[in-house]
């Protein structure tokens, strides 16, 4: 079956987070329509019961689906569970009533989600709050022209109607640093001055050289976690050190992941290739492939691009992550502190595919669901219980 797996499980998570649109509505039940004399195949895990009832609903979405031939969903909303026919296996998709949510969380007070934000400091040392800066020119040094755009991003331009500063010339230019930075519940993309674009996550920070674009080494360091697309240079490699760990580029796309609360700094290659060194060892990797290092040793291994680019896509995709990862991607984003009750086994891994832009108790409803875990949100503290 030809079809896009996980873009249809991500259309019924926003559809059962209430955040679909009407033209990924009208995709999804035209998805329906389209496979609904298929035959389900069930993977060996499933008991045979749970398939009885699967089965059944199944049946129920198809004769849905011969009544009316759009807006279906709506109709169906009451049923125990829904469950998609995909390719070799079955996605089960549990809806809970209002009822079940109240007995499993309490949230004396939600959070809302993260929003576009950094600070920018200059090489003179001036802080530039960027979520309060207005749109236009912010700053020119060294022939360059830091502007915020229409759409909130910043970008460098080079301007050769903009005089040098002797003082930034020659030696100095290099010298020439910025730090683009953003606090937890904070995202911001940048245009650099040779036009690689970078998106920066949550607590994350980036320094560059302004006058990139014409040093003979593109070099930038990252503390956190950012999603790079490197304008492509054969003469001029693209440098990128993070916590332990050093990638180097010409032209391509990649994501690093460097928090200094994660075990190992990844970086997970999307296309093109990039090699990567940690210490002595060194790597080249191939287009969805990711190499893992702490200390002198990298691990290189098939990667799960959905969950790795979660963040740059505006989601949480938390199918079979580890539980105590995906709570610090939570905390992040919510800026949040996550306390656990001893209670709470090491070895669990969290469910589900929601949007960022939902408000944090519609992300702790979700992982609930697993029965595995229960949370209560007490001012910005997120306590988990088994």
């Amino acid at each position: 079956m030809a079809i896009k797996n996980e873009h249809i499980i991500k259309l019924a998570a926003k559809w059962e987070a209430g955040t679909i649109s009407e033209a990924e509505q009208l995709e999804l039940d035209n998805w329906y329509r389209e496979h609904q004399d298929e035959p389900i195949k069930v993977p060996e895990s499933v008991a045979a019961s749970e398939y009885d009832h699967q089965v059944k609903i199944w049946n129920a979405i198809q004769d849905q689906i011969q009544v009316k031939p759009v807006r279906l969903w709506p109709r169906i909303a009451a049923a125990a569970s829904i469950v998609l026919a995909i390719g070799a296996g079955i996605f089960f998709y549990a809806n809970q009533s209002k009822k079940d949510v109240v007995q499993t969380a309490t949230y004396t007070k939600d959070v809302v989600p993260g929003t576009a934000g950094a600070t920018l400091t200059l090489a003179n040392g001036k802080k530039i709050r960027l979520t309060d800066a207005g749109n236009g020119e912010l700053a020119i040094e060294s022939g360059v022209v830091v502007t915020k755009s229409a759409d909130g991003q910043l970008v460098y331009t080079v301007r050769g109607d903009v005089a040098v500063d002797p003082a930034t010339s020659g030696e100095n230019v290099h010298k020439i640093r910025n730090v683009l930075s953003t606090e937890r519940g904070e995202t911001y993309m940048v245009v650099l001055p040779d036009q690689s674009k970078v998106w920066l996550n949550a607590a994350s920070s980036l320094i560059y050289n302004t006058n990139m674009n014409i040093s003979k080494e593109r070099v930038v360091s990252l503390e956190g976690e950012a999603y790079f697309e490197v304008a492509k240079d054969k003469s001029r490699p693209f440098v990128v050190i993070s916590k332990g760990q050093e990638v180097e580029v010409l032209g391509t796309h990649f994501n690093v992941n460097g928090y200094e609360d994660e075990l190992a700094t990844a970086t997970t290659l999307l296309e093109g290739s990039v090699k990567v060194s940690a210490g002595d060892v060194k790597q080249i990797l191939k287009p969805g492939q990711q190499a893992k290092s702490a200390g002198n040793t990298i691990n290189v291994s098939r990667a799960d691009v959905e969950t790795v680019m979660d963040w740059k896509n505006g989601d949480f995709f938390l199918n079979r992550v580890d539980f105590r990862t995906a709570m610090r991607k939570i905390a992040r984003w919510y800026n949040v502190e996550v306390v656990y009750d001893k209670s709470v086994p090491i070895d669990i891994e969290s469910s589900g595919y929601i949007s960022r832009t939902n408000n944090l108790s519609a992300v702790l409803k979700l992982i609930e669901k697993s029965g595995q875990v229960h949370f209560r949100i007490e001012d910005r503290r997120i306590f988990v219980s088994k």
